[in-house]
């Protein structure tokens, strides 16, 4: 479709933490939010922030007027949505996991690709102008061979046995949580940021609360600390609280990975380190605005994000001046803005320059490899045959 952004008229599914993050993002840009579905609809309706509250999925996918839809629901709901979304011509932003199985990802990339859709997947923190410029430097030989790859996502909502969400259950969201839920996101990144697959891992998980004691009525995520006086039953947990992952890359690098979603005191700190021949960078979602760079026989260096000193890719997703700070809202509008020029391309570009669902089927293989190392206490190779 040709046109302004203010002609393209988006839908979300769902009205959680997320989901207000892409409304946001696309008020910001200038699209239209025709309306919103939602488990609770009359809470939606009362509230009188959206134009439109879908009764289901089909009044969302018969109505003409909706050019994209934005996904997130729990993960189990992906792909039944996505699938749906797609036969009725439309464009998608999914939220990651892309789903709970690499073979139904590889069926909803391909299903995207015969539709002739844009699709994309919601790793929005590589829309930090800081990382792209730190991806720009390894694409320049800034760093010379990148060697090692190390750092960790670290978080405490889960942290006490009375913390509780629907990640928790593996119906709705996975054999997978920790490592699906925020590992996917620092296995992107760091691919993104060095340009090499990982191709073997060695992945210990671990949880350390089996069981929880789950409040009997419905809990919002980031919220379980507000919940003190309610009704509770003991719940047995299955997926890992942590993980601890070695990675061996196909440019010949190492790898170390920490994730968490049970350590005190960090409320969403992503780390990352790449230490390469001649030089290294390291970056955190917590200090989002610098990139240390590290040096041998030359002083160390502190870059604060500043679109006239970074690269062309970091300055096109720079929204404000030096010293105004940008962050996790921000990685959201930069996702948005770039998937939403192909949008008005009508067409998935040949080379996007946002991740797509076939990064979101490549998250889905990395998550099988880390359950197959887990299981056997081995190496196992990432496959990508499906």
């Amino acid at each position: 479709m040709a046109g302004r952004l203010s002609d393209v008229r988006a839908a979300v599914i769902g009205t959680g933490f997320i989901a207000a993050l892409h409304i946001d993002a696309l008020r910001r840009v200038g699209v239209q939010v025709a309306g919103v579905l939602t488990r609770d609809a009359a809470a939606a309706r009362a509230s009188g922030h959206y134009p439109r509250v879908y009764a289901d999925l089909d009044e969302l996918c018969a109505d003409d007027g909706v050019d994209v839809v934005h996904v997130t629901s729990p993960n189990a709901l992906h792909f039944p949505q996505v699938s749906a979304l797609i036969a009725a011509g439309k464009h998608v932003v999914c939220e990651k996991p892309l789903a709970l199985t690499a073979e139904d990802g590889a069926v909803m990339l391909a299903a995207a690709e015969r539709a002739g859709v844009v699709h994309a997947v919601c790793f929005n923190i590589r829309f930090n102008p800081v990382v792209h410029h730190a991806r720009s430097m390894v694409q320049d030989g800034q760093l010379g061979v990148p060697r090692l790859v190390h750092g960790s996502y670290l978080q405490d909502w889960l942290l006490l046995d009375t913390d509780w969400n629907w990640r928790l259950d593996p119906a709705a969201s996975g054999r997978l949580r920790a490592v699906a839920d925020i590992g996917s996101h620092w296995l992107d990144l760091v691919s993104f940021v060095t340009g090499a697959r990982i191709t073997e891992v060695f992945a210990d998980l671990h949880t350390f609360l089996p069981v929880r004691r789950r409040p009997t009525g419905s809990v919002e995520t980031f919220t379980a600390d507000r919940v003190t006086d309610v009704e509770r039953e003991e719940v047995r947990v299955s997926s890992e609280d942590a993980a601890s992952i070695l990675l061996r890359f196909d440019n010949g690098a190492r790898g170390v990975l920490t994730v968490s979603q049970v350590s005190a005191g960090r409320k969403n700190a992503l780390s990352f380190e790449v230490s390469g021949s001649t030089a290294g960078l390291a970056w955190n979602s917590e200090d989002p605005e610098r990139l240390w760079i590290g040096r041998r026989g030359a002083f160390n260096e502190l870059l604060l994000r500043d679109a006239t000193l970074m690269s062309p890719a970091a300055q096109r997703i720079t929204h404000y001046p030096g010293g105004h700070a940008e962050g996790f809202a921000e990685s959201f509008l930069g996702l948005v803005e770039t998937v939403y020029a192909a949008v008005l391309d009508g067409r998935q570009p040949a080379e996007p320059d946002f991740p797509t669902f076939a990064d979101g089927v490549e998250g889905l293989h990395l998550e099988d490899a880390v359950l197959a190392s887990n299981e056997t206490g081995r190496w196992a190779p990432v496959r990508r045959d499906t």
